[in-house]
């Protein structure tokens, strides 16, 4: 990535769209504190995070998901969400897996809130790796949204899944905004996120080649072309 400078506006859906390789997942873990820049800042709600570990960031309210849904496959949808409550913290996480037969009724109670919000409600009792792939997709987002982000990256949400799931997992990320949270999406199926949001950005070869109003970045026919599908216009 080189000289990247974009903005996340609070309480907007911002599409990132590009092809692989563009830098995508880069920026992801630069935000989220999985990688360290060697140049530019980063701030967020006025605070320089530029460099802090995962987990501090995790504190402040920036909260992401994995192209690999991240699970705790043996144990219950409404366990991997009553884990999620403790994302912010690692002592707390492993203390939380340490006495996961008694979690507070508070907690449970929020959980199974986040559970009805994604559609997982009557999955509560099942073991995650007996979900659907889809199922799981949700659940990893149902388990970021319990560590109470302000800031929710989500990146690939809808990797590998059939187009119904997609819908489904597209629906899920518009409801955010519902909620108030501010949401910054990757995405390879560049029209669903792009449908959803606010704001889109795209880049190509670790840059910013173009950022605006999500409906005017569908309609370009550059993006038509390389991204949507289109089709090029006949040349006379």
């Amino acid at each position: 990535m080189n000289r990247v400078d974009l903005t996340v506006e609070e309480g907007e859906i911002v599409g990132l769209i590009g092809p692989n390789g563009a830098g995508k997942t880069t920026c992801f873990n630069l935000l989220s504190g999985f990688l360290r820049p060697t140049a530019g800042t980063i701030r967020f709600d006025g605070e320089d995070i530029t460099g802090l570990r995962s987990h501090r960031i995790v504190r402040r309210g920036l909260v992401r998901t994995f192209q690999l849904t991240t699970l705790f496959a043996e144990m219950t949808a409404l366990e991997n969400v009553l884990l999620g409550l403790h994302l912010h913290s690692r002592r707390g996480l492993w203390r939380a897996l340490s006495r996961r037969r008694a979690f507070p009724r508070a907690e449970i109670d929020e959980s199974r809130v986040i559970l009805e919000f994604t559609g997982l409600a009557a999955h509560g009792h099942q073991p995650a790796k007996n979900l659907p792939h889809g199922h799981q997709r949700i659940l990893g987002i149902a388990m970021a949204l319990a560590a109470r982000p302000r800031l929710l990256l989500l990146d690939e949400p809808s990797l590998g899944l059939s187009p119904a799931n997609q819908d489904q997992i597209f629906a899920t990320i518009a409801d955010l905004r519902g909620r108030g949270l501010t949401v910054l999406v990757v995405e390879q199926n560049a029209h669903g996120a792009l449908q959803v949001s606010d704001t889109g950005i795209v880049m190509e070869l670790g840059r910013l080649f173009m950022m605006g109003p999500a409906a005017e970045i569908i309609a370009d026919p550059r993006i038509k072309v390389a991204y949507l599908g289109g089709e090029r216009s006949a040349t006379p």
